[in-house]
């Protein structure tokens, strides 16, 4: 269960969309957010050296949200060698202990754990091309360092990427669904900070109706590509949770034809979404 945080964020430069360093003030991890482009403003702030881990944000040629995480002794020597090698990604975090205390065993714990969460989530696509392995460190400190990434978790998250954040954690009410059908498909999907959350095993009719526009269909389209809808028999059907920012668009993809998401979507009653959350 969430629990209220008090997180300081520092502008160094005073610009909100620049470089950001963000801490709880309670605990021992610190984060620093840069564009790629104020690289050189980075390399200013003393905790870019530091041990420990980091994580390069971008997008695929398919725009899907794609990260490389990485370890380092000296985090910045690191990323500068991306730089030169990578051209997916737009902007870096680094998460280290305020006072450098990390070890090479360390971060790379860190690293592999990091990795291994991001995966599970899905939220991202990964750009490392292979896994990291688990290091072997004191059962005493692993239980240190899981207990460090849940702060880097929430550091990141509210940096502006929820890496490691369960699609459903932020549901409104986790057990209010919503229903959405149509000739052949059934969906249900429940809402969350983030938008309509359409969950696994939900099913899409098959074919786009002639007026569904160039929109539905590029989504639909995108997410048969990615293997998020397959068909099964004569329907497409979801093969994870699958977060679309409105109900229209959820709707939309759901019916294969456009829709009005405040209508379309329903509780068990027979209520639309328009009823319990606009009016």
């Amino acid at each position: 269960m969430s629990k209220p945080q008090t997180i300081q964020i520092f502008l160094p430069d005073g610009s909100p969309t620049s470089i950001k360093e963000a801490t709880l003030t309670n605990r021992l991890i610190k984060t620093i957010l840069f564009p790629r482009t104020a690289m050189d403003k980075a390399a200013l702030r003393e905790m870019v050296y530091y041990t420990g881990v980091y994580f390069l944000f971008g997008e695929d040629e398919n725009e899907k949200p794609l990260v490389y995480i990485g370890e380092g002794e000296n985090c910045w020597e690191r990323i500068k060698d991306h730089h030169r090698r990578k051209d997916f990604w737009t902007h870096g975090i680094i998460a280290a202990t305020k006072t450098d205390e990390y070890t090479k065993t360390e971060g790379k714990f860190l690293e592999h754990y990091c990795l291994k969460k991001a995966q599970e989530t899905g939220r991202y696509k990964t750009f490392n091309d292979t896994g990291s392995r688990e290091p072997s460190v004191p059962e005493s400190r692993k239980y240190d360092l899981l207990d460090n990434f849940e702060t880097i978790k929430l550091l990141v998250a509210t940096l502006g990427y929820p890496l490691f954040e369960d699609k459903r954690s932020s549901s409104q009410q986790s057990k209010e669904y919503f229903f959405c059908k149509g000739k052949d498909a059934s969906a249900k999907a429940i809402l969350t900070d983030e938008g309509v959350l359409v969950l696994v095993g939900s099913t899409t009719n098959l074919s786009e109706s002639p007026t569904a526009g160039n929109w539905i269909i590029g989504m639909r389209k995108r997410l048969i590509d990615e293997g998020v809808l397959i068909q099964k028999g004569n329907v497409l059907e979801f093969t994870s949770d699958q977060l679309f920012k409105s109900p229209s668009a959820a709707a939309g993809t759901i019916l294969a034809r456009r829709a009005n998401g405040w209508i379309e979507w329903k509780d068990k009653n027979g209520k639309t979404l328009d009823e319990l959350k606009r009016q």
